[in-house]
């Protein structure tokens, strides 16, 4: 299996988990929706729904494959999704921690692009 395809699967896997773990949502009818393209690269986790009169639209994890790096732009839970791609066996230096600003990319242990 190439690298892409695992990479893929992991995070497939990942975002599965998080959905098992975390997604009963109480909050009828919040939706807690898992998006994959693989053809693309992109991963998401989304809320998605009402809440009274109140519109709900919330991306809670965001991955990207980009140039044979995982990019993961947002993750908004408590659940340690960094830590479980390094778990399924994404090397720390083929992960973005993209959320981070730039030029703060070079203070963590990660590839910064």
């Amino acid at each position: 299996m190439d690298q892409i395809k695992q990479f893929q699967t992991a995070i497939k896997k990942v975002l599965q988990e998080y959905l098992g773990h975390f997604s009963s949502s109480k909050e009828k009818p919040i939706e807690t929706i898992l998006s994959t393209d693989d053809q693309h690269g992109v991963y998401m986790v989304l809320k998605n729904g009402w809440r009274g009169k109140d519109r709900i639209q919330n991306i809670l994890i965001f991955i990207r494959l980009v140039n044979e790096k995982v990019w993961v732009e947002e993750d908004w839970t408590d659940f340690d999704v960094v830590g479980r791609l390094i778990e399924m066996g994404i090397p720390q230096d083929r992960i973005v921690l993209a959320f981070h600003h730039p030029d703060m990319r070079p203070l963590t242990e990660f590839a910064t692009a």
